[in-house]
């Protein structure tokens, strides 16, 4: 596991300033995508994906998960709000021998939710057997917890009408918080995004990060908002493991969670913050190592 998680990489040091859109997109790519790749195995197998699965993956981003589904014979369409993403999710899934389901037409992809027309030609085919939300629903912006749960609901229940009766939808968020090492590093950035809290911020309120699931009970308030039925779940341990300090904060400032902080603060700060927080989980070797438990819900159509 640890050879997997913590690859080297050629030194490539981070501006003080908030990196662009691109470099983000790829931090994400070469850092911090596969530490959820437990979480995907975990439900692929207890689903049991493969030859004769539709999957729509919402939120699928640089597509590692499609991929992984599509390497098990699975046809796959994904939909995100990141054109960056996509367009490298597109050079991953329509690359030469990549598998398609059934031996069928390449992967869907396509920008928005649900409502994206590549999403309801793949369902106009066939209803989807398989929807994943590994991802956080509701975009930066949504306003409240409760508002962005609501948002998530609505973007679940459009992605339902486009499931066969019985198909499984599965959302996934964080495990308790006294399992998850990063939450004291994810504590940083929602204090540095505090308006209030935070020192020399601006003062314009700004957005707040995307909410993600990690309450007790938020899956299946999530699943019972979207008309969705629970049929069990799991915890799946997924340590985010990195080369370096400096591997480890690109990687954690790619994921999104830290934007309304670095918007309401200074990058540089944050930055600093982020490191100082690290500074636990970072090994003799110069390795970082944080340990996770991520939760995932399988509910039905």
């Amino acid at each position: 596991m640890t050879s997997t998680l913590v690859r080297r990489h050629r030194p490539r040091p981070s501006s003080p300033r908030t990196a662009d859109a691109h470099a983000r997109t790829r931090d994400w790519v070469e850092i911090q995508e596969r530490m959820l790749v437990p979480l995907y195995e975990a439900v692929y197998e207890r689903l049991d994906v493969g030859a004769g699965t539709r999957l729509l993956g919402l939120g699928c981003g640089t597509g590692l998960a499609l991929l992984m589904a599509a390497a098990r014979s699975a046809a796959v369409c994904g939909v995100d709000a990141d054109e960056r993403r996509l367009d490298l999710a597109r050079e991953r899934l329509e690359a030469p021998g990549v598998p398609r389901g059934g031996g069928a037409r390449p992967a869907l992809l396509g920008l928005g939710g649900p409502e994206s027309p590549c999403a309801r030609q793949a369902a106009a085919d066939a209803a989807f057997t398989v929807v994943t939300a590994f991802e956080p629903l509701a975009a930066p912006g949504a306003g409240s917890p409760d508002e962005a749960v609501t948002a998530a609901a609505a973007t679940l229940t459009e992605a339902a009408a486009l499931t066969e009766r019985g198909g499984a939808v599965v959302l996934a968020g964080w495990g308790p918080p006294e399992r998850c090492a990063t939450s004291a590093v994810l504590r940083v950035g929602a204090r540095l995004a505090d308006p209030v809290g935070s020192p020399g911020c601006r003062r314009e309120t700004p957005p707040p990060a995307p909410w993600w699931p990690s309450g007790r009970d938020d899956l299946e308030e999530l699943a019972a908002r979207a008309g969705l039925w629970p049929d069990g779940s799991g915890r799946v341990a997924c340590p985010f493991g990195y080369a370096g300090m400096d591997s480890a904060v690109r990687g954690l400032l790619s994921t999104g969670l830290f934007d309304a902080a670095e918007r309401a603060t200074d990058p540089t700060q944050v930055r600093k913050e982020i490191t100082e927080a690290l500074h636990p989980y970072q090994r003799a070797d110069g390795t970082v190592w944080m340990p996770n438990v991520f939760r995932y819900l399988v509910a039905r159509v």
